[in-house]
């Protein structure tokens, strides 16, 4: 964790929403700069990138290649439309470099390149690999002697995929109890409903019968992702063994009324009409999410 990790109190609570809710303002902006782009991922899995890099994470832009620095992974990499805003707004690049997102020429393409943008810990393209990545990560780290989380969000429908349980196994097998998967369990894919195409479920079982100890919450609830986050990091500082599974419960298009729950979203393009309606919408999923803080912190 970094040096300034606070308790989660209301402000720290606060704090996070407001970032969160200029994340996702920035990802809507960004996918219209770009003509189009992976925005319902985008939105389902910001929630856990915005509590991850801005609480969590021990980070220094200055030295983006800090070895001891905690890793992240970005498996379901096509959500890049929403990572670009998250590395561009912690300081690692310029936000300017967003305004031609994914156009020819641009650093920034769909999915995010390592080589080209600071604070990536490695590029995407192919489902199914992120976890493996990290269980690298992790490995390398313990060869030598430095000690610092890994985290991976993969999508439920990538998990399609069977390299991620080849990965799972590895996790367990080495006891990589500093490695953290966050499932975007969002329910859907690019071509429908996750049940509809190839059922994943019961993820819970299947991670536990893997070897990781799992929780399952609400992705969209910042208390419930920082108390797993929490237990997450304890495991691995108090001795654990075992690699740790969180499963968020998400809602593909998050704060976005017309995209919210529909699998037609998984990519898309704005107009300024429709553009119009995403931020008419998270403001109102703001102001939701601050008095729900506002109630139970």
């Amino acid at each position: 964790m970094p040096a300034n990790y606070k308790p989660f109190d209301k402000e720290e609570w606060l704090r996070l929403e407001k970032k969160a809710d200029q994340l996702r303002r920035l990802t809507v902006q960004t996918t219209v700069w770009g003509g189009s782009g992976h925005i319902g991922g985008a939105m389902s899995a910001m929630d856990a990138m915005t509590i991850l890099y801005h609480r969590f994470m021990k980070l220094d832009v200055n030295n983006p290649e800090m070895e001891d620095r905690d890793r992240f992974v970005l498996s379901k990499g096509h959500a890049a439309v929403g990572y670009g805003p998250v590395i561009c707004d912690y300081g690692f690049m310029d936000v300017e470099g967003l305004h031609n997102f994914n156009l020819t020429g641009s650093l920034f393409g769909m999915h995010l390149d390592c080589n080209k943008i600071k604070g990536v810990d490695c590029s995407s393209g192919s489902l199914g690999h992120g976890l493996s990545l990290a269980c690298g990560f992790a490995l390398a780290g313990r060869v030598k002697g430095i000690d610092y989380m890994n985290y991976v969000i993969t999508g439920d429908g990538e998990l399609n995929e069977g390299s991620n349980w080849e990965a799972a196994m590895t996790a367990a097998q080495f006891k990589l109890s500093n490695v953290v998967v966050l499932v975007d369990n969002n329910k859907c894919m690019i071509d429908g409903r996750v049940d509809d195409e190839m059922k994943v479920e019961p993820l819970d079982k299947k991670f536990d019968a893997f070897g990781f100890i799992v929780e399952r919450i609400d992705g969209q609830n910042m208390k419930e992702l920082n108390g797993a986050i929490e237990n997450a990091v304890n495991n691995h500082k108090n001795g654990g063994d075992k690699p740790y599974c969180i499963i968020m419960d998400t809602v593909k298009g998050a704060g976005i009324d017309f995209m919210e729950d529909d699998y037609h979203w998984h990519y898309g393009a704005l107009d300024d009409e429709k553009t119009k309606k995403c931020y008419d919408s998270l403001d109102k999923y703001y102001a939701a999410r601050v008095a729900r803080a506002e109630k139970e912190a």
